[in-house]
């Protein structure tokens, strides 16, 4: 409780002076809950209210367990930009290590029950860096205005990324992602598409060149779920695109051909900072994709998410952080045995594995 409190403490209660129930153990229970399945504000009470007596060895309860309006209010008017800022310090106190290194994956996901009373065509996005080697959520923000481009070139400003390799679908491939990712110390492996027309032909155009002259050329297969796949990579140098486009940092593109089954051979393009050999492109992209096979699939089937249906005002991205939050310590616990659902629900009906599963955080 002391390094929870430490990194909590900083937080403004929005309440002002009248609050009856402390902040800093609120968002304690609430995070308790969530490690034991807990998916909306009406869990979060009833948990604290079955849990009464162990919540008192830990905590003061001045004025007992709040009730699910109190914490639907509380989340709703919290700062969430305050909340994240927590979330990354809270983040580094446990992690096995404070510095990120390899893959961080970026990318955005839709909380599609979070949307207000005719919107929903336009529920709210959370955009999140992810380690592929922490298998952990470094950072996040809601997008604004649900630009997902705009939220991720505010998520590549928090982080620190001298010896890492950031990788982002073709909706992040632009001068400024590019420029951003460079200035903070990492380098990039960016998907091109048709939305940059210019980089696209000239990057097809490069790799013909290379074919001709008979780059190399790795190829890898798998048949991970009974799929039987074939991915060929192919990179090659590029001396003018950089300048010719103003794309800061490129100095390779690179060609990955896969094919699955009888299906169609599909063919992406990549922008690249350095000239990765074949190989190790292969696996810098296959990582990526954790983000989207072991994060967002995790919060979705383990923890509901896309069912959550808390809407009003900041309670979407408050809500959607202490998920993460969860996830990640629930992922850092060292039982490897059991499932993430599992370790939830021995959370849930174990209080001494709620309390191991805290006390691992280093």
């Amino acid at each position: 409780m002391e390094r929870f409190t430490e990194c909590f403490s900083s937080l403004v209660d929005p309440r002002k002076n009248q609050a009856q129930h402390d902040l800093t153990e609120m968002l304690f229970i609430s995070l308790l809950a969530t490690l034991s399945g807990a998916t909306s504000c009406c869990d979060i009470a009833l948990f604290g209210q079955a849990k009464e007596a162990m919540l008192r060895t830990i905590l003061v309860l001045e004025h007992g367990i709040p009730s699910h309006d109190t914490f639907s209010r509380v989340f709703r008017i919290l700062d969430p930009d305050s909340l994240e800022k927590v979330f990354r310090s809270f983040t580094k106190a446990f992690a096995a290590t404070a510095k990120i290194k390899g893959v961080v994956a970026i990318d955005g996901k839709a909380l599609r029950r979070a949307y207000e009373s005719g919107r929903s065509h336009m529920p709210p996005v959370m955009v999140t860096a992810w380690s592929a080697t922490t298998r952990m959520a470094l950072a996040n923000v809601q997008a604004p205005g649900n630009n997902e481009a705009a939220g991720a070139l505010q998520l590549v400003e928090l982080l620190q990324l001298k010896g890492c390799v950031v990788t982002a679908d073709a909706l992040h491939c632009h001068r400024g992602m590019a420029k951003a990712i460079v200035e903070r110390g990492g380098d990039y492996v960016l998907a091109v598409k048709n939305n940059q027309p210019g980089l696209l032909r000239d990057a097809k155009a490069a790799i013909a060149a290379a074919e001709r002259k008979k780059a190399k050329q790795v190829t890898t297969k798998d048949a991970d779920h009974g799929r039987k796949e074939a991915r060929t990579a192919i990179v090659t140098s590029v001396k003018e695109m950089a300048e010719k486009h103003d794309f800061p940092g490129l100095k390779a593109v690179a060609r990955i051909t896969s094919k699955r089954g009888s299906d169609k051979t599909v063919e992406r393009y990549f922008l690249l900072t350095q000239c990765y050999k074949p190989a190790e492109l292969l696996r810098i992209v296959r990582e990526h994709w954790g983000i989207e096979n072991v994060l967002h699939w995790t919060l979705d089937v383990v923890l509901d998410e896309d069912q959550a249906r808390s809407r009003k005002d900041h309670a979407p991205a408050n809500l959607a952080v202490m998920r993460r939050l969860a996830l990640n310590i629930a992922r850092a616990h060292p039982d490897t045995k059991t499932s993430l659902r599992g370790k939830l629900k021995r959370a849930a009906w174990d209080d001494s594995f709620l309390v191991d599963m805290l006390l691992n955080m280093r």
